[in-house]
């Protein structure tokens, strides 16, 4: 069921919820947890515009009532620079597919480990093809934070918040625009964790490493100072920087450092503010993996010891240390591995898309749909040297917006089995990358703010000025 309006989502929740005026009672969380909120998040996602703002409105205020609050793992990662922790490496997952359903069972392995220190993310590019903006990706997160009784700070991420390379060369302000913009639309949505890519403008021309990171450090600094002026009250949004472009060569120890050196000045010049938490580094893996003819994932070699090097320089820096890219794929036995070499962070995504699509639970008949809209769709991808499990495999990520429907109705049988397949690999890794027991940590370190957002006009009901009932 889809609400068709505003007034149908009150009635409906009625017995669960109360909303008075700008701000939402919660009066029976188990009723809410019945079915409410399942509701509310389909609505979010598949409603009318109407309905889908003021869903993810009551989803947002469901939450900052319940203590399911997105929040900035900034002083977390301060923290490890002065070594209050150490040992521990902090998954950042792209939530791709059924963001509602997959978020939910990543919360059903923190709390059978009672994990806390943990992102949500989604890059600037998967927005779109996968068809969640800001406000749609938080509302869910916080939806299946309620569903699963996870009252906790979320860590909400802005994963690759990248200037485009090629627009930068014909239209600098522009490219630069379209970056602010998106931060625009996503900090009041709970983008409190923001990772700022300019390392596409990084030039290797030039003969020093300063020149060469020039652009890069000096958008750094401006992108820094546009999120500070506009960040809530209370909330230090963590932000992190990136020296060298993932897929490409290995990040060196003097590049670092003529990329922090370069921006510190750069945004001492801009004012007194805080700069970046956390630096992004390239050290073997690539976006995605590598596919082979067959279908399957080369391996790779992953320089550990370059990575503890950068993640030891970045700190003197007073940032929490180095993070990773394009790691999902990696061989299992890998993942202990960064925690040991004290990597600060590192990005999940297309491991995840992976097991839910090569699944033997998900439907043949879904997947003989998406391997025919990719023929049409994704032809332009399609290389002469390809053979078709290489083609889907680096293609059908383009079918999860478009298939999004699809994808959120399997059936429960489907569902129970995909889902579980999701949940156990969550648990391996925050068992592998050891971030089992961090939730008093997090509770520990991290400030939570109480933040509202306004309440969408389509959705004022006569009398709620007034405290009147529905």
């Amino acid at each position: 069921m889809i609400f068709e309006s505003a007034y149908e989502i009150r009635q409906s929740l009625k017995d669960a919820v109360k909303v008075n005026g700008d701000r939402v009672e919660v009066l029976d969380v188990k009723k809410l947890q019945d079915g409410g909120i399942d509701l509310l998040a389909h609505s979010a996602v598949f409603g009318a515009e109407a309905v889908k703002k003021y869903a993810q409105w009551m989803i947002w205020e469901i939450g900052q009532e319940l203590g399911a609050r997105p929040a900035s793992i900034h002083e977390f990662y301060i923290a490890r620079g002065k070594d209050l922790w150490k040992d521990r490496t902090v998954p950042a997952m792209n939530i791709r597919f059924t963001n509602y359903d997959t978020t939910r069972a990543a919360l059903r392995a923190a709390k059978k480990t009672n994990a806390g220190a943990f992102i949500f993310e989604i890059a600037r590019s998967e927005m779109s093809y996968t068809e969640q903006p800001p406000a749609e990706f938080s509302a869910m997160i916080i939806a299946a934070a309620i569903k699963e009784g996870y009252f906790h700070p979320l860590f909400i991420q802005g994963d690759h918040f990248q200037v485009k390379a090629a627009k930068f060369k014909t239209d600098p302000t522009g490219a630069i625009k379209e970056v602010t913009n998106l931060i625009t639309e996503a900090i009041p949505a709970g983008f409190w964790n923001i990772d700022i890519d300019t390392s596409t403008l990084v030039t290797l021309e030039p003969p020093t490493l300063d020149e060469q990171q020039k652009h890069n450090y000096m958008y750094s600094a401006e992108i820094t100072k546009f999120v500070r002026d506009m960040e809530p009250k209370g909330v230090t949004i963590s932000l992190g920087g990136e020296i060298g472009e993932v897929g490409e060569k290995n990040s060196t120890p003097e590049e670092l450092d003529a990329y922090m050196d370069g921006y510190e000045r750069a945004l001492k010049a801009l004012g007194d503010y805080t700069g970046l938490s956390k630096i992004s580094v390239q050290t073997g893996t690539s976006h995605g993996g590598i596919v082979l003819p067959d279908g399957s994932i080369a391996k790779v070699a992953v320089d550990f010891d370059t990575l503890e090097v950068l993640g030891a320089e970045a700190r003197k820096y007073g940032a929490g240390g180095a993070v990773q890219h394009g790691a999902s794929t990696l061989p299992e036995d890998y993942f202990n591995k960064f925690p040991e070499v004290q990597t600060l962070e590192i990005h999940l995504a297309t491991g995840f898309m992976n097991l839910f699509m090569d699944h033997s639970g998900f439907p043949a008949n879904l997947t003989a749909k998406i391997h025919k809209f990719l023929d049409v769709a994704a032809a332009d991808e399609r290389k002469a040297n390809m053979t078709d499990a290489q083609f889907y495999y680096k293609s059908r990520k383009k079918a999860v917006g478009p298939f999004k429907p699809e994808m959120w109705a399997l059936e429960e049988d489907a569902k129970m089995v995909l889902y579980q397949a999701l949940e156990d690999k969550f648990v391996f890794f925050y068992e592998k990358l050891n971030i089992v027991d961090t939730r008093k940590l997090i509770d520990d370190i991290v400030t939570v703010v109480e933040y509202h957002q306004p309440k969408p006009a389509s959705g004022r009901v006569a009398g709620d000025d007034l405290g009147l009932s529905d």
